[in-house]
């Protein structure tokens, strides 16, 4: 029986990753999740699991966890998923989401060296600040922008984060991967902190104007979570002991404004799109993401990635997802 361990896999990316692995009856899964950053109530998504015998939980911290020898079972995979998140999540830390990142990277490196686990990383485009002219390819260098921003901390703490991981890799017997996923979004995504899709897709619903930042020019390459979930699995099982994947759907290249039209045609809604200025809604300290897109190349030759889910998908399941929802919920994740 494999013993996996999943960080903040109550979250909209580790939810779907747990559906994964528990669809192996030989898999055992833990989750330590402060609940945080989790889009939904926790007996939601346990019902949605079916509340498996074999997955297991800890509501803490991740520094709670190992710090203060929580982690009493030996595992052999940790998929280290717990962060701050969200365009406006992030904004509310400001100070302490790089010392965050980079403590619990930490304490999970050292454990997974003493148990030998081998672990898999999720960090974020954004470290690669916006690449060149939006395209990113993990050989490329990463940019650090001049302009000190709450968002940039985020980034910054994710790189120092990867950087610690992979020289550990070089001097230590410890085994760890990297990801770095491309706006992921569909089902169970929130858009309270910030994140463009189910917001969008909540106005549409509601009959409301679509909210379209400045011009809505900013390029984006969505990727299902589905697709980001199996991209995930697949690093651990062939990801290159100390290598970086770009987990993202090069060809759901989009841009903003052609988003929210899709979303009103898909949704069949009568809304109207409106360009506003985001910090009349968030405040002064929010910042756009520089133009992104992923090479994936890496990822489908080395891991047989193979990304199902095109841009009409991912708004069409997303849209059919808040549909479903009761009135409570779907106005707990509209944004």
């Amino acid at each position: 029986m494999k013993r996996i361990l999943v960080t903040g896999g109550f979250g909209f990316l580790g939810s779907h990753l747990l559906e994964i692995l528990l669809a192996d009856p030989e898999t055992r899964v833990h989750v330590i999740d402060n609940l945080s950053t989790s889009p939904l109530p926790l007996d939601y998504l346990l019902d949605t699991l079916g509340r498996p015998e074999r997955l297991t939980y800890d509501i803490v911290s991740v520094e709670r966890f190992f710090s203060e020898g929580l982690a009493k079972e030996r595992f052999d995979r940790i998929y280290h998923l717990a962060s701050v998140v969200g365009p406006a999540g992030v904004l509310q830390h400001a100070g302490r989401i790089s010392s965050s990142i980079i403590r619990d990277a930490a304490l999970i490196m050292d454990y997974a060296l003493e148990t030998g686990a081998k672990m898999v990383d999720i960090s974020t485009s954004e470290v690669y600040g916006g690449g060149r002219d939006g395209y990113c390819r993990e050989d490329m260098a990463q940019i650090i922008q001049p302009e000190v921003t709450i968002r940039l901390e985020y980034a910054v703490g994710k790189l120092a984060s990867e950087v610690s991981l992979i020289n550990f890799t070089k001097v230590t017997p410890f085994d760890c991967s990297i990801v770095r996923p491309f706006n992921i979004s569909g089902p169970r995504q929130s858009g309270k902190g910030g994140f463009v899709l189910p917001r969008m897709a909540g106005q549409a619903l509601s009959g409301r104007p679509l909210t379209v930042f400045n011009e809505g020019l900013q390029i984006r390459a969505f990727t299902h979570v589905k697709d980001v979930a199996e991209g995930a699995v697949l690093v651990m099982e062939k990801g290159e002991r100390g290598g970086v994947y770009n987990i993202g759907y090069s060809q759901n290249k989009i841009t903003i404004r052609d988003l929210a039209e899709r979303v009103v045609k898909l949704a069949d809604s009568s809304s109207r799109i409106e360009f506003i200025d985001p910090k009349t809604i968030y405040g002064e300290h929010y910042a756009e993401a520089n133009d992104k897109f992923p090479d994936d190349t890496k990822a489908v030759k080395e891991l047989g990635w193979k990304p199902k889910y095109s841009m009409d998908d991912i708004i069409a399941d997303t849209i059919e997802f808040m549909r479903s929802l009761p009135d409570d919920l779907f106005e707990q994740i509209r944004g």
